[in-house]
């Protein structure tokens, strides 16, 4: 029988860290993210799903790994239709992850090991098992409780028509119909009504939720569909004829009455006086992260203005092709626009919501290469990088069989769509065979895992000099050691050839090393600049990382080789860079 090994047993084999890690307070403009879907990472009370404590067991393994916070899923009370999506109450602990005081201990422990923690908020919608909407529910049409929520009449002579044309993002139409005749709007499910953002009740709640987190002592909070709160006022419908690409999370285009509108930027302000408010008091920054789907570059910048949220995801190099062209292209538009406004992007190659890199890549070898190439580069870019739980294994996305689905989506497609059920796979820390230590070894884990993954995890990856954990590891203990890596600029090369991605990091100057970036007239002192270079040495004191995408590559390039996300040649002059390849080289005397 193949070895197996237990959640609880696990824990003692990685390493146990302690450190107290004292924050700077321009952290979380180069910090490394890392995504915890507490479902799915790790499951202490054998019930097959993750939970609190299960996460507080690991995170000696996080804090080993090297990120600087953690971003956990919701954990809230919910019936759980959508996952934790649809929250019933926004400021307590669901007792299938726990309670409110192993969410506490869960922190303290975390702060020991000096990760931040940001909890996940869910303001767009509530569950329909929230109290509020279950009185709007009882309530008549035109009563005060309703108004907490979206409900209008339909159209037709019997009103038996949607109000309007909005379709749900997870299939079908955006409107539900209640006994009395009218309907009420939910973008996801039907167990997710909206919440009315015009009505000040809604905002005081929401505001009250971010102090009861804030006062528990969380550093932040990621701020779900964060550009989708406020809709048309008019409920207009949304224009005929515009497409929707099916596998893009960029929908304002063809639903510009639903998204990015401008009333959202008015809730961000106050949330950021808040968190700012909090921050004046004992200098430890709290910082607002948005989940922002904005295509648009220019339009993306306006939710980072100075007084609007910290940081939101860059999800361009999560859509982009793995190729040099298409990289750059989204970190060049990126970066000028974020510039404008001082912020720092927010790199993203995999989350919770999409096929992983390493399947989107083109699976087999081939997309784990191309993986590790992508995080590896990734690494290496100015700003804030995000990492999904998995990604540090290159995990592929996992094929869930059809009965064992859960996602709404899979159901509202009328299996049309396989959802998201496969990036959400719980992850293996240990042993040979399922449930590799995620639960104990007698528990089916909520979703299946496949059985070809015992060379996957984590305890395996430690142990191999070569495996994808240890090669994120280094990036990450670099990335914290290199100066280079600590600034702020980064400059093109352009004497690498087509086919290839190269950039330098110039190491900042001193007084600048740690500066935010300042606003003047339009621009950011400070702010990533982005500029031209060619040059066939390492500037002085900078670093350069090199990403072959499209073949093989070979330049003159002077300086040592300090990590590469595969097998490449270099004799200290000349770079051998095989296709899907990533290289960091520093300087000799660097």
């Amino acid at each position: 029988m193949p070895a197996r090994h237990t959640g609880t047993a696990q824990i003692a084999e990685l390493p146990a860290t302690s450190t107290g890690v004292e924050r700077d307070a321009d952290w979380w403009r180069r910090a490394v993210l890392y995504e915890i879907y507490v479902r799915s990472f790790a499951d202490s009370d054998g019930d097959g799903v993750g939970d609190l404590a299960g996460l507080r067991q690991r995170l000696p393994a996080l804090a080993e790994l090297g990120v600087d916070a953690l971003w956990i899923t919701p954990f809230y009370p919910s019936p759980m239709a959508d996952h934790g999506y649809d929250v019933a109450d926004h400021r307590d602990v669901d007792p299938l992850f726990g309670t409110l005081a192993d969410f506490d201990a869960l922190l303290a422990d975390a702060t020991r090991a000096g990760l931040a923690v940001l909890v996940d908020l869910v303001p767009n919608h509530s569950s329909s098992a929230h109290p509020a909407f279950q009185a709007a529910l009882a309530a008549p049409p035109g009563d005060p409780a309703r108004e907490l929520y979206v409900f209008r009449d339909g159209r037709g002579p019997r009103g038996e028509q949607p109000p309007n044309n909005w379709p749900s993002i997870f299939g079908g139409a955006a409107w539900t119909r209640v006994p009395d005749g009218q309907w009420y709007l939910h973008l996801f499910d039907a167990e997710q009504p909206d919440w009315n953002w015009s009505h000040p009740a809604v905002r005081a709640d929401h505001e009250a939720t971010l102090r009861f987190w804030l006062d528990r002592g969380v550093d932040g909070f990621r701020i779900d569909v964060s550009h989708g709160l406020v809709k048309d006022a008019e409920l207009r419908d949304n224009p005929s004829g515009q497409v929707l690409d099916p596998d893009s999370g960029f929908r304002e285009e063809a639903e510009p009455r639903i998204w990015d509108q401008e009333g959202v930027h008015e809730i961000y302000r106050g949330w950021r006086a808040i968190t700012d408010g909090y921050t004046a008091r004992d200098g430890r920054p709290r910082v607002l992260i948005g989940e922002t789907w904005v295509r648009d570059p220019a339009r993306l910048a306006r939710y980072v203005r100075p007084d609007e949220l910290h940081l939101t995801f860059s999800f361009s190099l999560l859509t982009a092709p793995f190729s040099a062209a298409g990289w750059r292209a989204a970190i060049e538009a990126e970066s000028a626009a974020l510039a404008l406004v001082g912020a720092p992007a927010t790199w993203v190659l995999s989350n919770h919501d999409v096929v992983r890199a390493a399947t989107r890549y083109g699976d087999g070898e081939r997309g784990i290469r191309r993986a590790r190439a992508a995080l590896l580069s990734l690494l290496a870019l100015p700003g804030v990088a995000v990492l999904y739980q998995g990604d540090e294994l290159a995990l592929p996305h996992a094929e869930v069989p059809a009965a064992a689905r859960q996602d709404p989506v899979w159901v509202r497609s009328g299996g049309t769509s396989p959802g998201r059920d496969g990036a959400r796979v719980p992850i293996p820390w240990s042993g040979t065979a399922p449930p590799y230590g995620f639960t104990a070894d007698d528990v089916a884990p909520w979703l299946p895992q496949p059985a070809d993954w015992a060379g996957l995890t984590v305890l395996g990856q430690v142990a191999d000099p070569m495996s994808t954990w240890l090669l994120v590891r280094g990036a990450l203990a670099l990335r914290r050691a290199l100066p280079q890596l600590r600034g702020e600029e980064l400059r093109w090369r352009d004497d690498t050839g087509a086919g290839c991605l190269a950039f330098d990091r110039p190491a900042p100057a001193p007084a600048m090393a740690s500066k935010p970036a300042q606003v003047r007239g339009g621009t950011a002192a400070g702010a990533p600049k982005v500029v031209p270079v060619a040059a066939t040495t390492v500037g002085s004191g900078g670093m350069t990382c090199v990403m072959a995408t499209d073949g093989d590559v070979e330049f003159a390039i002077a300086g040592r080789l300090v990590l590469a996300s595969g097998p490449v040649r270099y004799d200290g002059a000349t770079l051998a860079l095989p296709a899907d390849t990533t290289a960091w080289i520093a300087p000799r005397d660097g």
